[in-house]
């Protein structure tokens, strides 16, 4: 048995691996053994042919921001003709439009916005909770938190505390891009570092509020640094158990100031499968189709995703960048049910919804 074949082998039990056993297997396994080593490892987790998704939708409520990154084609600095901000009329309609389509998770989320109150959100959130209490609220990335923080002059801690009595139950992870400090210079200089990414991470789940994390591939990290990312998020995951699920996604290159080139299918799947293996103490890995599409994402279930993601019934920051792709509910289980599972509906939290499907099985 080679080394590879050991590795993998001891990986699909769910032994832990260490970085650089992780970097060997990323770089030197076939996408076929990594995929069915990581199939196997997802398989043993998550027994039978459930896959679930959530009814969710991204409400990108400003895009006027003071950070910059140079991936992002949807902000616009201060001052720009193009900026906007959302009323909270207006974001509440909209919740009120994923309501009526089941939405059963609200993602608010949107710039760095420095002329935005923690007021702004306190009653935004809670006129949400009272219209809408089926309704989790999913939102706010890091920066966002920080650059309210920052406004305030609050410690992070405290603007928690704020929201969360406001009625927001849990953050994504987004922002997180690659937790190293020579990638994130390169591509968002004015953002939060890693530390304080994790810091934020670490402090929201000690107040009870459980996270996603995320990891946005495909820009100028290299493959060891894309291990670095997942190794530092399993030992944040060791010490807090906090982390609901992990969705790794690609950028798309096409209208931002950064450029380069888009990650091929087999990049994404390779990521996928990487993922199950090495965050040994995450239950959940989430296949975002909304990069490569659903027919990728289809495929990531094969390759270590339990879970198909969000139907994301309105997005800005993605499409802008130049995603073209979309899919109802209907969709989403067709995908799924051609992948050989069965549907269900979830909530935010992993916890099943006895919530009518979209097709008939």
């Amino acid at each position: 048995m080679s080394e590879v074949e050991r590795l993998l082998a001891q990986a699909a039990r769910g032994e832990r691996l260490s970085r650089e056993q992780g970097l060997a297997l990323y770089r030197e396994a076939s996408l076929h053994d990594l995929g069915a080593a990581a199939h196997a490892r997802r398989s043993e987790m998550h027994p039978g042919r459930d896959v679930s998704y959530v009814i969710d939708t991204t409400i990108n409520y400003t895009n006027i921001c003071n950070v910059h990154c140079t991936f992002c084609a949807f902000f616009r600095p201060e001052g720009h003709a193009e900026g906007y901000t959302m009323t909270h009329d207006e974001v509440l309609a909209r919740v009120a439009w994923a309501a009526e389509q089941g939405a059963t998770q609200i993602m608010v989320q949107g710039g760095v916005n420095p002329d935005l109150a923690i007021g702004y959100y306190v009653e935004l959130f809670r006129a949400i909770g009272e219209r809408f209490p089926d309704v989790d609220i999913h939102s706010l990335s890091t920066s966002e938190i920080c650059g309210i923080a920052k406004r305030e002059n609050m410690s992070v801690e405290a603007v928690l505390r704020t929201l969360r009595a406001a009625g927001l139950r849990s953050l994504p992870g987004a922002g997180a891009e690659i937790l190293v400090e020579r990638v994130r210079k390169r591509i968002s200089a004015r953002k939060i570092d890693d530390d304080r990414w994790l810091e934020v991470m670490r402090i929201a789940q000690g107040l009870g509020m459980p996270t996603t994390a995320t990891m946005m591939f495909g820009s100028i990290e290299t493959d060891a640094e894309r291990i670095t990312h997942l190794d530092v998020l399993r030992e944040l995951q060791d010490e807090t158990h906090g982390f609901l699920a992990f969705i790794p996604w690609y950028y798309v290159p096409h209208k931002t100031p950064l450029r380069g080139r888009e990650a091929t299918g087999i990049e994404y799947l390779r990521v996928i499968a990487i993922s199950r293996l090495y965050l040994d103490n995450f239950a959940h890995i989430q296949a975002s189709w909304l990069t490569p599409g659903l027919k990728l994402g289809q495929l990531a279930l094969l390759h270590g995703a339990d879970d198909m993601g969000g139907t994301i019934l309105e997005e800005r920051v993605v499409t802008l960048a130049g995603s073209s792709n979309h899919a109802t509910r209907a969709d989403i289980e067709r995908a799924i049910r051609q992948a050989g599972y069965i549907p269900q509906v979830r909530d935010t939290y992993f916890q099943r919804r006895d919530y009518p499907l979209a097709t008939p099985a």
